[in-house]
């Protein structure tokens, strides 16, 4: 079985499946992505200058002083072309974080409208809600106008009905109800 397997990869009337450079570095974006994300966050520290700045000054210091170790002489060529390796690195890294950060943002930007737009048509439900609760207790009678209502079908009788009315009124609104006083 292995033997016929075998054969078929070495037919030449069939095509073989095409291999280019593509197929062989098959790199996950998002893994790149973290990763030149994590190298622009260290190359924007304190720490990643200071380590530079000490190796800076140790190369210097050894091509000038230590006659011995001179591998790199006064116009320090070496040390230039790693700066220029560096930076060559560094800034398409730093624009791929750059680039997935505003990606990000977009998303959130999409979101808070998304999540506005909500909070919109909440409000604006609300808003109608307590405008026809308003126009239902504006239709509601209240108590005075009852009374006044009342009132108004009672028929007049003398003067001295109402007048014993009117006392009996203002004795009852003077005296506290039963359940009020305790």
């Amino acid at each position: 079985m292995a033997d016929a397997d075998r054969r078929a990869d070495q037919r030449l009337d069939q095509p073989r499946g095409s291999r280019s450079i593509g197929q062989f570095l098959r790199l996950d974006p998002d893994a790149v992505g973290k990763f030149a994300e994590g190298i622009a966050r260290f190359l924007g520290t304190g720490r990643f200058l200071a380590v530079q700045t000490i190796i800076v000054i140790v190369w210097i210091v050894l091509n000038v002083v230590a006659v011995r170790f001179r591998w790199d002489p006064y116009p320090f060529i070496l040390l230039n072309l790693a700066f220029s390796t560096q930076a060559a690195y560094a800034a398409p890294l730093i624009l791929l974080a750059q680039n997935r950060q505003a990606d990000r943002d977009r998303v959130q930007a999409e979101e808070d409208r998304n999540r506005s737009f909500q909070t919109r048509a909440d409000t604006e439900y609300l808003a109608r809600e307590l405008a026809s609760l308003r126009v239902s207790v504006g239709e509601l009678a209240t108590r005075d106008f009852i009374r006044g209502e009342l009132n108004r079908l009672v028929p007049d009788d003398t003067d001295e009905d109402s007048g014993e009315r009117k006392k009996k009124q203002k004795k009852r609104r003077e005296t506290p109800a039963p359940d009020a006083v305790s």
